[in-house]
């Protein structure tokens, strides 16, 4: 609004100059330039005043690097919106809506789709767009922001499908390997669940069969104990980009063994592993969890007694490891598997495994000796004081 009062302030003394000194010509650009500089803010006050602005998101949770779409609607007051553009995070750039809302060609409303991608997970605030209106001499500016708080954004960790290199080790290996102790010697009920062909008729439960529930099997403590489980280690002192890969490949790692039968995730801070089952029910709960996880700090280490689940145990951390936890290496009936980020892992002696977003993962055995990163030994130093 400066350069409006500007040029008001010197039609009124262009005005002043034509009655002191009787100069005619005077009066006309003084009239005319104070006219404008008044007329200028209150055209572009009522216009913005009149607009109304309303953004739709598409959905409230978008994984990394996929596309999320916002509707914006503007809408004119009788008095158009000259020169205005649209300022809006998720857009970028400035989008122009002058043409599309000109008070004589244009329309009383414009919608606007936009696309936008974020490239880490994590809790994201979206503040609202705001409406610019200003003058084609850009004498008055005014700026009208949408109504209401910002959106709140959930960006979800990306999976990607487990490169197996070696030995799939999502199923249990055939050839005779130890495999997981036998459910059916379990005799702690855990619910229920639909039936999957082969199982023994004494798990049937009848009667839900008999009250027209399907057929539905009994889930036994034991069957939970010997899915595999993937432990998140989110101790970081490097590039907050390890701990993104390790959490991509954690997430990747639990949707893949969850669709192969069932899986469990312990999260850093936790105690107790969340499950995970064929039909993926608690996937997008675990899912938002990933994506909210921090870097931990270096005393809290996940606590995994040794011994305590029958399948196989994968252990993703994001940064070396000065030793292996106990339950990695003792105790488990099957041979765990340690997963690094890719920089990480050039250390570690054993053949990779399979690979998955940016880490590789390893296969320790339980009384195998495993070297990790290669110490350095210490050199003769020469120095020269002065």
């Amino acid at each position: 609004m400066r350069r409006a009062a500007a040029v008001a302030l010197g039609g009124i003394a262009l005005t002043l100059v034509a009655f002191l000194f009787d100069a005619a010509p005077l009066f006309v650009p003084g009239i005319a330039f104070t006219l404008l500089g008044l007329a200028a803010p209150a055209w572009i006050s009522l216009a913005a005043g009149g607009a109304t602005i309303h953004r739709t998101l598409l959905t409230d949770r978008v994984v990394e690097e996929e596309p999320l779409e916002a509707s914006i609607e503007v809408s004119r007051g009788p008095w158009g919106l000259p020169g205005a553009e649209l300022l809006d995070p998720l857009a970028g750039a400035p989008v122009p809506l002058h043409n599309w809302l000109s008070l004589i060609s244009g329309g009383r409303t414009a919608n606007i789709r936009v696309v936008a991608r974020f490239s880490r997970r994590g809790h994201v605030m979206v503040e609202q767009p705001t409406l610019v209106v200003r003058d084609a001499l850009e004498l008055a500016r005014s700026e009208r922001r949408s109504a209401g708080n910002p959106a709140q954004l959930l960006v979800l960790p990306r999976t990607e499908r487990v490169r197996w290199v070696g030995q799939d080790l999502g199923r249990t290996d055939p050839n005779g390997a130890q495999t997981a102790a036998e459910p059916v010697a379990a005799s702690e009920l855990d619910g229920l669940r639909p039936y999957r062909p082969g199982t023994p008729a004494s798990r049937i439960h009848w009667p839900a069969l008999a009250r027209g529930a399907g057929l539905l099997e009994r889930r036994m403590r034991a069957d939970r104990d010997s899915f595999p489980l993937v432990v998140l280690d989110a101790r970081c002192s490097g590039e907050p980009e390890h701990l993104d890969a390790a959490v991509r490949a954690a997430a990747s790692l639990v949707l893949e063994l969850a669709q192969r039968g069932g899986c469990g995730l312990l999260l850093p801070g936790e105690r107790r592993a969340v499950e995970v089952e064929r039909d993926l029910s608690a996937w997008p709960g675990v899912h938002a969890r990933l994506a909210l996880v921090e870097a931990a700090e270096e005393g809290q280490v996940p606590r995994l007694a040794p011994g305590s689940r029958l399948g196989r145990l994968f252990y993703v951390a994001a940064q070396p490891l000065d030793r292996l936890p106990p339950a990695l290496v003792s105790g488990a009936q099957m041979a765990g598997v340690l997963v690094l980020p890719r920089p990480l892992a050039t250390g570690v002696s054993q053949p990779t495994s399979f690979e998955v977003m940016g880490c590789r993962g390893f296969i320790l055995g339980g009384r195998q000796r495993v070297p990790m990163r290669e110490r350095r030994r210490p050199e003769a130093a020469i120095g020269v004081s002065r």
